[in-house]
């Protein structure tokens, strides 16, 4: 690679590793939020979780579209590589206002999330990228008008519930645009089925956020037992890190090991790669979510049994396996017995757990990611080398 400066910098997939670990530290804020959701004393904790909610759907949204910007794009462009640098940079500002994006810092939140969104769109039209399609002209139409309830909400409504009703609305109309392919009058809509994608790199920038993720809930787990080291945090830490290391398995067993081919075997591999968005998201928030619960265990190893963190103890391991059962589908058209069991199995303990204390909890959700992992081991000897066939495949349709 040629060092010099911006263009050396960015030739290769440098700039997507310096962006993942800007999302390290994001993801570790929406950790510590949901850590101050479950922990703090509140008569009710939805709508906290709800602003937790919205903040990492946000965060979702801007890293998604950056990687669809450089699977659909030449990432040696220099448009392609000044939009990267827009959106890395934002990233990093929203990451260090997120957890008072609802307070005082909730103007430079929105500005900043508005600012990505605006400027992507607009530096390609500048480098003259996809003037006849329009896609990126529809795009800043619709991040034109989702900006205004973003911005009203953060200037007219410092300290109200107003501010989470208007960027629930510009959320929603995001992710909406989206779904739909921003349509707009005369300019028609975006068919993102039809979205020439390097099938190959928008799937491993999906298992690159996995290991993100997963990493985050190390980092955590570990930030959380170095802060009291005592012999009484040492066994929930274990089973935080087995866990974490269970979901990586589960994860990577066959359909996320295998998605690359996947995308590419299907005619248009943007469709599975939109698909992906949805699956991953549950995913995401399942690892989340069970990293938190393990962290507020290591945080109170015994004596404080509050039933309201089983949301997050076996919530978070049951999100991972739904998400895991969707992209499975996805890539095999099937799904395997050990993830709804899997589910079955939390949910039929929950009342059970509400009655004994967390690390009891932990511990058996633990067990049961491993009986799914053993599942997945004795099902690999049974049914080796499985090749994969979307919905829609070539293999699908034989």
């Amino acid at each position: 690679m040629t060092v010099g400066g911006l263009r050396g910098l960015f030739r290769g997939r440098e700039g997507e590793l310096l962006l993942d670990l800007v999302y390290v530290f994001a993801l570790t804020g929406i950790s510590e939020r949901l850590i101050l959701d479950f922990t703090t004393q509140r008569r009710v904790v939805l709508p906290e979780l709800g602003q937790t909610a919205l903040l990492l759907l946000a965060l979702w949204y801007t890293w998604v579209r950056a990687a669809v910007l450089t699977s659909a794009y030449d990432p040696r462009k220099r448009a392609i590589r000044l939009a990267l640098v827009l959106v890395m940079f934002g990233s990093m500002i929203m990451a260090v206002t997120l957890p008072f994006a609802f307070g005082d810092r909730g103007v430079v939140f929105a500005v900043t999330y508005v600012a990505i969104q605006l400027g992507k769109p607009l530096v390609l039209l500048l480098g003259r990228y996809d003037l006849e399609r329009h896609s990126c002209a529809r795009i800043l139409c619709w991040a034109a008008v989702s900006a205004v309830p973003w911005i009203a909400g953060a200037v007219l409504f410092a300290q109200s519930p107003a501010r989470g009703v208007l960027w629930t609305l510009a959320l929603a109309l995001d992710y909406t645009g989206l779904v739909l392919g921003w349509p707009v009058p005369r300019l028609g809509r975006t068919r993102i089925e039809d979205w020439r994608l390097a099938g190959e790199h928008i799937a491993e920038r999906y298992q690159q956020f996995i290991v993100i993720a997963l990493g985050e809930t190390i980092l955590l787990t570990g930030l959380t037992f170095a802060d009291e080291f005592t012999p009484d945090r040492v066994v929930p830490s274990v089973v935080a890190f087995a866990t974490t290391m269970l979901m990586w398995r589960i994860y990577f067993h066959r359909a996320g090991a295998v998605l690359p081919a996947a995308i590419e075997a299907i005619p248009r591999p943007a469709r599975l790669g939109r698909s992906a968005f949805h699956t991953h998201l549950v995913i995401v928030t399942g690892i989340l979510a069970t990293g938190v619960g393990h962290a507020l265990v290591i945080h109170h190893p015994v004596g404080n049994e509050d039933p309201l963190w089983l949301a997050v103890i076996l919530g978070g391991p049951a999100l991972f396996l739904a998400g895991r059962s969707g992209l499975e589908y996805e890539v095999f058209a099937r799904v395997s017995p050990s993830r709804p069991i899997g589910l079955l199995a939390l949910a039929a303990l929950a009342p059970v757990m509400v009655l004994l204390p967390p690390l009891i909890a932990t511990s058996t959700a633990a067990t049961v990611l491993a009986g799914v992992a053993a599942w997945d081991t004795i099902r690999e000897r049974e049914h080796p080398g499985e090749e994969p066939s979307p919905p829609g495949s070539t293999r699908q349709q034989r």
